[in-house]
């Protein structure tokens, strides 16, 4: 009971920002417990990324947002590995995915490479650059949007990825 008691007060916490939406809130919650991510369809202006800020800072989690567009590359996403001249090594620079809660925006506008990029983080809570694995935090949960298909410039996702996503609000 005083698991649910904190969950409720959470909920309560979002509300105060995200008005109307108690539903997705509720929604956002399960998935979150759950590990799970999920997709969200709706018009712009509607509050997508102000509602996964909102979701990270009322559970004390680090929030990245990815704007998916035709020219967004899977090292944009993952992370790549950078020759330091000064050590003789190479260093991984994390990429967007490294955080708690990630917003996808707009994720069928980037190339199926670049949606894929995303598949061991979602499924693996892991990437991996140049051979070496990099373990993500926890709590991890993908929140993406997507556009209508009929849009000019967007690509359907593919099963492997909508398969990833424990809910579709």
């Amino acid at each position: 009971m005083k698991g649910y008691k904190k969950v409720e007060e959470m909920i309560l916490n979002m509300e105060k920002v995200i008005v109307g939406k108690r539903e997705v809130l509720d929604m956002a919650m399960i998935s979150i417990l759950c590990e799970g991510h999920m997709l969200l369809e709706d018009v712009p202006g509607t509050g997508k990324t102000t509602f996964a800020k909102t979701l990270a800072k009322t559970i004390g989690c680090g929030f990245n947002r990815i704007q998916f567009t035709p020219d967004t590359l899977p090292s944009d996403v993952t992370g790549v590995s950078i020759y330091n001249m000064k050590n003789g090594t190479f260093e991984y620079m994390k990429g967007s995915v490294i955080n708690n809660v990630i917003l996808v925006d707009e994720i069928n506008r980037a190339s199926p490479k670049t949606q894929a990029s995303l598949l061991e983080a979602m499924e693996e809570r892991q990437v991996t650059v140049d051979g070496n694995t990099y373990l993500l935090p926890r709590p991890f949960m993908v929140i993406a949007t997507q556009n209508p298909i009929d849009c000019i410039g967007t690509y359907n996702l593919p099963e492997a990825q909508l398969d990833r996503f424990f809910m579709k609000l």
